[in-house]
């Protein structure tokens, strides 16, 4: 089966990188700033995957701030600017992404699918080694809707030659799941991701894979390879 043209895309926050304490520090320095009071590095986790205005607006709204000198755009605005200060302090990858992104390259043309903006997205891959590893990283900040819009996944489905069915969305959250579905491709959901707390078993369709830990996925990786 090695004609067969096949696409892994894997979200970055909470499935390649454990990125939380980051940008919950970010998010309080904001909400302290505003004159809120901080929240839990868990509380701020589970805002996590709709991007950075979605995040801000989240976590305003949880921390009791009123109104924002400047409105919504400022308090976007600084939040990025802290944000890029710390984007490295304490992101790292979750043991065995390596190892898992290493396999997804001997079987397919693999991606980084992202709502986060892509400059700190390609910064926080190039400081952690894997800058080199994927043939697209697709950010939250281009032409195309974020997700759960489909229309970034299909495309980059269609510079890899691949249809759906030869296609690998893995994530943490609702907004990959999502995703993946309107796509009709094949999805791993990363249970070991802080988004994954906020996920609704319910909304399972007994189609998708399961990682509890990131070295699950290289065994996942490798029954998709297989055509399982």
């Amino acid at each position: 089966m090695g004609h067969i043209r096949r696409l892994i895309a894997f979200d970055l926050d909470g499935t390649l990188v454990d990125s939380k304490r980051d940008l919950a520090e970010s998010a309080n320095q904001l909400v302290v700033e505003l004159g809120g009071v901080p929240l839990t590095e868990e509380a701020i986790g589970r805002m996590v995957g709709g991007g950075a205005a979605q995040l801000v607006r989240r976590a305003l709204r949880a921390a009791d701030v009123g109104e924002v000198p400047g409105g919504p755009p400022a308090a976007l605005s600084r939040f990025l600017e802290v944000y890029d200060g710390r984007l490295l302090n304490h992101t790292r990858l979750y043991d065995g992404v390596l190892d898992a992104v290493h396999r997804a390259r001997q079987h397919a043309h693999v991606a980084v699918l992202t709502n986060k903006s892509l400059g700190p997205s390609q910064r926080i891959l190039a400081g952690l080694g894997l800058g080199d590893l994927f043939e697209d990283v697709v950010g939250g900040d281009g032409p195309l809707p974020r997700k759960p819009d489909p229309a970034a996944l299909l495309d980059l489905m269609d510079r890899a030659g691949a249809t759906a069915s030869h296609t690998l969305l893995v994530g943490d959250s609702t907004f990959d799941h999502q995703t993946a579905l309107r796509a009709s491709s094949r999805c791993c959901m990363a249970a070991y991701g802080f988004g994954y707390a906020t996920f609704a078993a319910e909304d399972l369709t007994g189609e998708e894979w399961i990682a509890a830990d990131s070295r699950e996925l290289v065994g996942i990786i490798e029954q998709f390879a297989a055509g399982v």
